[in-house]
């Protein structure tokens, strides 16, 4: 496994808004060659963060979305014992080629590219409790036995890995020790307003300063099931821009609270919409 002697840097990108300490936590782990753990919430950005390292690498992305049904073994390979028994039922020649039927997964395209690559596991916390500690030789060795076809996988290059976890359970100590750890918190209005000129440059700034008021009144709504996310709003400003919703619109004229117009883009369940709008009524009847 080849290792150059000085480590690329990640400077951030012109669609990609990362913040200091982000950018200082990409490099880190570039540096040490150690796996990137991302946590945050749902829609800040983890997922098209190692979209974004990619590009600005200039290396190929790989990518393991992992499901509650995973197991570390898919990523490695898979061995299709029925194809080859339904083939030697039919007497194709490929059966006598155990290679045929060895199935690469994603770590073993890592490992084997010509060239250094970005692997994205993506919400490793949806799988079983033990599917991180199954992989823990291979992201720590960089190399695995393959036992139908007795050979030892070893990486060519050692890939920078970016895993992403919503929190949804804890991941294994051992695991941890391994990784270097960032924590994207939700942005600040200043980092948020600089997301939205990424993705609407020619949006108008009394739309923006309102729809940011409200939309971080809306978070700050005590008891909400499910806070809106960086990714819900963006949709709800294209959303206001598709409808031509002005910005008094987003506003009440006694400066008493709302309820949003087109509020199903922000808010995602009933309990939170009658929270909300509870809330409103209260704060009219109050007057």
């Amino acid at each position: 496994m080849s290792a150059s002697p000085s480590a690329p840097r990640f400077e951030g990108s012109q669609h990609y808004v990362a913040t200091d300490d982000l950018k200082l936590a990409v490099n880190a782990a570039l540096t040490l060659q150690r796996p990137l753990l991302v946590k945050g919430e749902p829609g800040t950005g983890k997922t098209m963060l190692a979209e974004e390292v990619a590009a600005a690498l200039d290396r190929p992305l790989l990518q393991w979305h992992i499901k509650s049904t995973t197991k570390a073994q898919q990523g490695l390979y898979e061995y299709d014992a029925v194809s080859r028994l339904r083939d030697s039922q039919l007497g194709d020649e490929r059966v006598r080629d155990i290679h045929n039927y060895i199935v690469k997964g994603v770590l073993w395209q890592a490992f084997t590219a010509p060239e250094p690559v970005v692997l994205l596991i993506d919400e490793i916390d949806k799988a079983d409790i033990e599917f991180p500690n199954d992989l823990l030789r291979e992201l720590d060795r960089m190399e695995f036995y393959v036992y139908e076809t007795r050979e030892m996988v070893v990486a060519k290059h050692r890939p920078l890995v970016i895993i992403t976890s919503n929190n949804e359970k804890e991941l294994p100590d051992a695991f941890l020790r391994r990784c270097f750890f960032h924590y994207i918190a939700f942005p600040d209005r200043d980092t948020l307003e600089a997301i939205v000129r990424v993705h609407f440059p020619n949006l108008k700034q009394e739309l923006l300063a309102q729809a940011l008021q409200t939309f971080y009144e809306v978070r700050d709504v005590a008891g909400l099931k499910k806070k809106p996310s960086t990714s819900e709003f963006l949709d709800w400003l294209k959303l206001l821009l598709a409808e031509d919703i002005p910005p008094e619109a987003l506003r009440s004229k006694d400066a008493k609270a709302i309820v949003p117009p087109l509020h199903g883009a922000l808010l995602k369940n009933e309990q939170d919409v009658h929270l909300f709008e509870r809330l409103v009524y209260m704060a009219r009847t109050n007057r």
